[in-house]
């Protein structure tokens, strides 16, 4: 049974608090269509209005008619963070990341945890995904009504893998003229011109993940020249140059993080390394002490990431053009995040690399690796899968024009992936309706958004707690306290020192015993209740 926007008005002006102030103050408030765009490995300041050099106009403007994020929280790695974003959930209660000592997580999601779509059903919306899937069944098991599946995350040019509405499309040989960022656009968009042709009457919920900057380097030629010589100086230059942005924007304070030499991937491949040849280099290390060939390799590197990140933001422009041509953009609410922080991983998967090809094309796979994904994720330590603020601290842009006060604002509120669902639901006027199912949901840990969303206004928060593959962390209130795997706590006060310069758990005893404690309550709290001997979900 269709129904109007105006069906559900009364719902939403109840749990919404009202008429919105600030361009709402039209003769009908209706919810608003509501648009994810997920980037894959993104620093914190690759694009230009979180201070990097790489040309992203579609993602400054949302910020111009938006509000940014400067303490937006993931999961550390894609899947987990994929299915915070989803489910509302930490990817443990759901069944998605390990704890230490306790049994391996399944990857597949417990019957009450639903997904987004699933819930918005209730406010009629019609929900289309776009991209990298990276979760348990299919999207359409997950409450999407239409879907493109990008299940090849290797393959920019070429993919095996892809799947169109449960139809296996066929594979794209790499001179189709097939662009995997450019395809999740176009489904995208295609998706929203059936929308508007045959349900222009109910709200969109657009879920678009693309697979960029997220390595194999493989971009555009053309998107590649445009950053050709950007980069020669090398990564200690641009960090100190984006360091310098990030404070004029006003986003985050304090002192910029040490470079940390010995700290290089994640994970040790040392024969995949050697087929990069001694062009490669597996540390951040001083960029005067590189050979003239590991400069010109490294700086290819990074020209090839920023091109990938400069043709997605072409796209998103694209599918923004699209909602505005639907007469929609003013009461869309876009999202734009990040599922963790730029990588230093080094390694050779899919088809393999082949060195005298073309840095870049399909037959390459390149890595960004430590050096310039440290420049990446400036200001901030790590990387990718590590919980220090570099591997979980990304960019975030929550841009609705008719429900925002301040427009072009920085907001400081603490905020995190698992509190997209409850501020998305809040704002269609959605109420979870749990009672029938044969096992009732637990609470979501996350909280709404609106006020910093509405108003830039900061919102109180009990905690937020993070593990993943050993690594630890748990913030509560300006406190963090966090380790590396088989490392020892380390604790930071955010407040006065975000960038985590100044560890403090030695002069801090009690403090750093009593956040540990805090944290073990937390695992304790987040375990998935299923692997517990007779034990069900309940509220906690």
């Amino acid at each position: 049974m269709k129904a109007s926007r105006a069906g559900i008005l009364a719902a939403v002006l109840i749990i919404s608090g009202g008429m919105w102030r600030g361009g709402a103050l039209a003769q009908e408030v209706r919810p608003p269509n509501v648009m994810i765009i997920l980037a894959d490995d993104m620093g914190f300041s690759d694009a230009g209005c979180f201070g990097g050099e790489i040309k992203t106009p579609n993602l400054d403007g949302l910020a111009e008619r938006g509000v940014r994020f400067s303490n937006f929280y993931n999961t550390g790695r894609c899947w987990s963070s994929r299915a915070a974003l989803l489910t509302g959930y930490y990817a443990q209660q759901v069944g998605f990341d390990n704890l230490p000592g306790r049994p391996k997580a399944p990857r597949t999601r417990p019957g009450w945890a639903k997904l987004l779509p699933e819930y918005l059903k209730a406010a009629h919306y019609r929900s289309s995904h776009s991209g990298k899937w990276h979760l348990d069944g299919s999207p359409a098991d997950g409450g999407f009504d239409s879907y493109y599946s990008l299940d090849d995350h290797g393959r920019y040019f070429s993919p095996r893998r892809h799947v169109l509405d449960g139809q296996l499309l066929p594979q794209r040989a790499r001179d189709s003229g097939y662009y995997a960022t450019t395809a999740i656009a176009d489904h995208a968009i295609g998706f929203l011109k059936e929308h508007q042709r045959h349900h222009a009457d109910n709200p969109f919920f657009s879920y678009v993940a693309f697979t960029s900057p997220h390595f194999p380097l493989q971009a555009l030629p053309e998107d590649i020249a445009r950053y050709t010589d950007r980069y020669s100086a090398g990564w200690d230059q641009l960090r100190t140059e984006r360091w310098s942005r990030i404070q004029e924007l006003g986003l985050v304070g304090g002192d910029l993080s040490q470079v940390e030499p010995d700290v290089g991937p994640p994970y040790d491949f040392p024969d995949q390394l050697k087929i990069f040849g001694d062009r490669e280099v597996s540390r951040p290390l001083r960029w005067e002490t590189l050979t003239k060939n590991q400069q010109e390799f490294q700086a290819k590197k990074m020209a090839i990431h920023a091109a990938l990140v400069d043709r997605m933001d072409q796209e998103i422009g694209r599918i923004v053009q699209q909602i505005r041509a639907m007469g929609e953009l003013e009461n869309t609410l876009v999202i734009f995040l990040s599922d963790n922080g730029a990588s230093a991983e080094i390694m050779v998967r899919d088809d393999g690399h082949d060195p005298d090809a073309e840095p870049g094309s399909a037959a390459t796979h390149l890595c960004l690796g430590p050096g310039f994904s440290g420049a990446s994720n400036t200001p901030f330590r790590r990387h990718k899968t590590w919980v220090h603020e570099g591997g979980i601290h990304t960019p975030a842009i929550f841009c609705w024009p008719a429900g925002m006060e301040n427009p072009g604002s920085v907001t400081p509120a603490v905020a995190h992936l698992i509190d997209v669902v409850p501020t998305v639901l809040q704002l269609a006027g959605v109420v979870r309706q749990d009672a029938a199912s044969p096992e009732p949901a637990p609470d979501f840990p996350g909280i709404q958004l609106s006020p910093a969303i509405r108003r830039g206004e900061t919102i109180a928060r009990e905690s937020l707690w993070w593990c993943h593959e050993g690594n630890q962390a748990v913030r509560v209130d300006d406190w963090k306290l966090v380790k590396s795997r088989g490392q020892p706590w380390e604790l930071f006060d955010l407040k006065n020192d975000p960038a985590e310069t100044r560890d403090m758990a030695d002069a801090l005893p009690e403090k750093t015993g009593q956040l540990d404690r805090q944290w073990q309550t937390l695992a304790d709290r987040w375990w998935p209740a299923p692997a517990r001997p007779g034990g069900s979900a309940g509220n906690h």
